[in-house]
């Protein structure tokens, strides 16, 4: 559980600072591709993949490719973002797997306590190693910061949180995909980032190759039985 905090805080350590160089759709869009590094992660551990999920990984990565592409044409320090935001889409696919199976006998409370708390130091000695300011933020900063705390923290990642126990860290990772469209909606009506058409394909390419691994579900990802 504290080492599965330590990557709920490196997630937002790089997720978060990649919003500085790249756009809200590009780190979202980047961020969602958890399940794929999920699915690679459950490989490495012996899991059979089947053909239909590395299908979905190649989709994904060409759509991943393309973005990544089309966001360093259109501004070379968008490629920090961009790689800032797949590592932090790494670090939460590291993060689930650990909780699935630690929720395999701890409850969601004394998970997301441990977890939560832990992660919480370690971004308070990251940001005093930085030196990064913890005070003099306005008044509307702060309430932003209540509301990431609240909605995204305490609410969405605890959900995420209470299925882990009987739910596959490559499906849990679903919820990841919503907060695409979601996020290009809010920043754009909010922040007047509208994604440019060429990125579009990217996205769809990057989405549809998410769902077939999504899709496959348990069957796509299975313990690999030893040879007799």
């Amino acid at each position: 559980m504290v080492v599965s905090g330590l990557l709920l805080g490196a997630h937002f350590a790089t997720w978060i600072p990649s919003l500085r160089y790249t756009s809200v759709a590009s780190a979202a869009a980047l961020a969602a591709t958890q399940p794929i590094w999920a699915v690679l992660i459950a490989r490495m551990r012996g899991h059979h993949v089947s053909g239909r999920v590395w299908v979905g990984i190649a989709v994904a990565l060409s759509g991943v490719l393309l973005l990544t592409g089309f966001d360093f044409a259109l501004d070379p320090a968008a490629l920090i973002g961009d790689a800032l935001a797949v590592v932090g889409a790494v670090f939460m696919a590291i993060n689930v797997t650990i909780g699935q199976e630690a929720r395999q006998s701890v409850s969601t409370s004394t998970y997301t306590t441990i977890s939560y708390g832990t992660a919480g130091v370690g971004l308070l000695v990251l940001c005093l190693a930085l030196q990064v300011p913890l005070t003099g933020y306005s008044a509307s900063d702060w309430l932003l910061i209540l509301g990431l705390t609240a909605i995204a923290q305490l609410l969405g990642h605890t959900l995420i949180n209470k299925v882990l126990a009987t739910t596959p860290a490559t499906v849990t990772s679903l919820a990841i995909l919503f907060e695409v469209p979601g996020s290009i909606i809010i920043a754009a009506l909010w922040l007047g980032q509208v994604p440019p058409l060429v990125i579009l394909p990217a996205l769809v390419l990057l989405a549809v190759g998410v769902v077939l691994v999504i899709l496959s579900g348990e069957e796509g990802i299975a313990v690999e039985e030893p040879a007799v």
